[in-house]
This record gives structure tokens, C-alpha cells and sequence, in this order.
């Protein structure tokens, strides 16, 4: 059922809440309706009693206790139409087997409702150990998580694992997921929104994003700030002693602006500081510095119309760098 429409009446006049008449018969042909096509323990929780401003204050009683209710007090309510086609699955099993089951059990809506609170308190306890096990397994670095595989696979359930804190991310080829772990690196699956990257002994979750700034150009000396990046330029005296990674001096004569600052291409290549002038493919420097897929995405290259001056945060192009005959000096710094 979508919310769109009454999202937006809330909003118009200001409301707080959604009140819905969801009951507990419409909580179990959830339950079934999951539990036929394969689910978790979250999907047979059937329906939440809230769901962010969505309230259901009628899901503890049956739908013939509301009837009752509403007969002896003389509400009357609107029946839709399409409940009485068995065309929908939700129908099928409203008309057909929820009927057998009360005849088998006359107390199933007690049986049902001690079943939910179980399976809640069941995936407390799951959330509680997933919670715990991730501290272990996952680490953040910037916009991603790393699992080690190394550490997942101390774990017998680590798919239980897996899926307790993937599943938000809209997963749905679980068993591609799940074979990450042995796969060959390099391999990945994709969600709508994120991508779970192997790379060695890691499995990276990412999300999946789009940026503006695919090429920004740089005209001069001063600060350059995007969504993406951050950086400034100046004119220093000296390099001082230590140069940290994300830094780079070159020699302010060799180059001519505007800069561009983009991501990599296939057949870019470059002159590796250090390496006398010789030339080398981009894609071969990443290799050999054993960049991850996501590693090579996320790399930005500073560069001319036709050279490229720094691989930010790794390597410098030899063409560029401080000499002797150096007069001005350029200090580039991301931030």
C-alpha cells in the first residue's frame, strides 16, 4: 500500500498521525503471505502496530470482533469491493485458509498473537548478537564498511550475520551475497541503493551514488570546495620536512591553468615520480598498488587538458616536481 497521498495531506494541514484500520486478521495474511514466499524472522512479525507516523490501534482484535462491535453500536463502515475476488494472493488466503485454520484452532487469534510476541523477542535477541558480532567483524572507513571475511567466517550462522545487517540495504540475491565470501575479488552484487564488494579479505558495502562534480576545474590559487572534494592551493617558500598523502608540491612554471580534477579513464597513464620519465597506464599503477574496485572509483587525478599531475593521495607525476631551477613553488592540499 503506498503512503504517498496521505503523506502529503499530513503535511498540508499538519497532522501527526495516520490512523489505519489494519486488524489482527490482516496481521496474519502478512505472516502467511511472507512466510509462502520465503522470508526472515522480521517478516513474519506481521503488520507493526507503528510504522513512523503510521499508527494501527485495531490490531489486537480480530476482524469479526470489530464487526461485532460495530453491528451492536450501530457503526457502520464501507466494504471494498476487490476484498471479494480471489484474484489477490491476500484474498486467497483471507477466503480460503485462514477460515481452515480458525476451524482447526477456535483460539488461533490467541495462538497467533503469542506466536508474534515470541518471534519478537526472538529477534531482539538476534539483534542484540548481530549488534555485538558487528563491533567484531565490521569497521568504517569513510563512506564504507569493511567485513572481514576472515573474522565473519569464525561464525557458523555468519549468513544470519550477513543478512541481519545487509538487509536494510535492499538486497534481495541473497544467495549471491552470501557466496561473496568465496568468491574470486573483484566480484560484487548490487542492490538499488548500495553494492557489497569482495576485495581479498574484505566484503565492502557502499552505497551506490551519482556525483555532480564529475570534472572540476581549478583557475587558479585558492580554495575549491564541492560535495565531493575539498582543496586548496597555494604559493609556499618551501615544502617543509614531511609531505602527508594528501599534499603535493610541484613546480608552479611547468603547469598552465585552468586544472581539472576528475576521475580516472581507461588509457589514462602518467610519469610516476621516481621513475626517471617513464610512463606508466593508470589501470597498471592501480593494479600494483592493489586497489580495490571501489578504490579505483573513488580516486580522483589532478591533470592538465592532456597530462595528468597527481593521482590524489598516492602518486605524483615525475614532469611536475620541485628542482632546483624551481623558483615558485604550488602546494595542492585536499582537505
Amino acid at each position: 500500500m503506498g503512503y504517498d497521498w496521505f503523506t502529503e495531506l499530513l503535511q498540508q494541514h499538519g497532522y501527526d498521525y495516520l490512523v489505519t484500520a489494519h486488524h489482527l486478521d490482516d496481521s496474519a495474511e502478512t505472516f502467511l503471505i511472507n512466510f509462502t514466499r520465503g522470508t526472515g524472522i522480521e517478516g513474519l512479525l506481521g503488520i507493526p502496530e507503528q510504522n513512523g507516523f503510521i499508527i494501527r490501534p485495531l490490531l489486537p482484535f480480530t476482524r469479526a470482533e470489530i464487526e461485532a462491535y460495530a453491528k451492536k453500536n450501530n457503526i457502520a463502515w464501507r466494504e471494498d469491493s476487490s476484498n471479494a475476488s480471489d484474484k489477490y494472493l491476500r484474498n486467497m488466503l483471507r477466503h480460503h485458509i485462514l477460515p481452515v485454520l480458525k476451524e482447526l484452532n477456535p483460539s488461533f487469534g490467541d495462538s497467533f498473537t503469542n506466536t508474534i510476541d515470541h518471534l519478537k523477542q526472538a529477534q531482539s535477541l538476534a539483534a542484540d548478537a548481530a549488534s555485538l558480532v558487528y563491533n567484531q567483524v565490521v569497521t568504517k572507513t569513510g563512506n564504507q564498511e569493511r567485513i572481514s571475511i576472515t573474522k565473519l567466517l569464525e561464525y557458523d550462522n555468519y549468513k544470519a550475520y550477513l543478512f541481519n545487517w545487509l538487509h536494510q540495504y535492499n538486497f534481495t540475491a541473497w544467495t549471491d551475497v552470501y557466496d561473496l565470501v568465496h568468491a574470486q575479488p573483484g566480484k560484487f552484487v548490487l542492490s538499488d541503493s548500495h553494492r557489497i564488494l569482495k576485495d581479498r579479505d574484505v566484503l565492502i558495502l557502499e552505497c551506490l551514488k551519482v556525483s555532480d562534480d564529475s570534472m572540476i576545474q581549478i583557475d587558479g590559487v585558492g580554495a575549491y570546495t564541492t560535495d565531493s572534494i575539498d582543496l586548496q592551493l597555494d604559493i609556499v617558500q618551501d615544502m617543509g620536512a614531511d609531505v602527508p598523502k594528501n599534499t603535493v608540491f610541484i613546480d608552479y612554471e611547468k603547469i598552465k591553468f585552468p586544472l581539472f580534477v576528475r576521475r580516472w579513464r581507461e588509457g589514462d597513464s602518467f610519469c610516476p615520480l621516481g621513475m626517471n620519465g617513464l610512463r606508466k597506464k593508470v589501470s597498471k599503477f592501480f593494479k600494483d598498488e592493489k586497489m580495490s574496485l571501489s578504490d579505483k572509483e573513488n580516486t580522483w587525478l589532478l591533470a592538465t587538458d592532456n597530462e595528468i599531475i597527481w593521482i590524489m593521495g598516492r602518486r605524483a607525476d615525475d614532469r611536475f616536481k620541485i628542482t632546483t631551477q624551481t623558483t615558485q613553488i604550488l602546494k595542492i592540499e585536499v582537505k
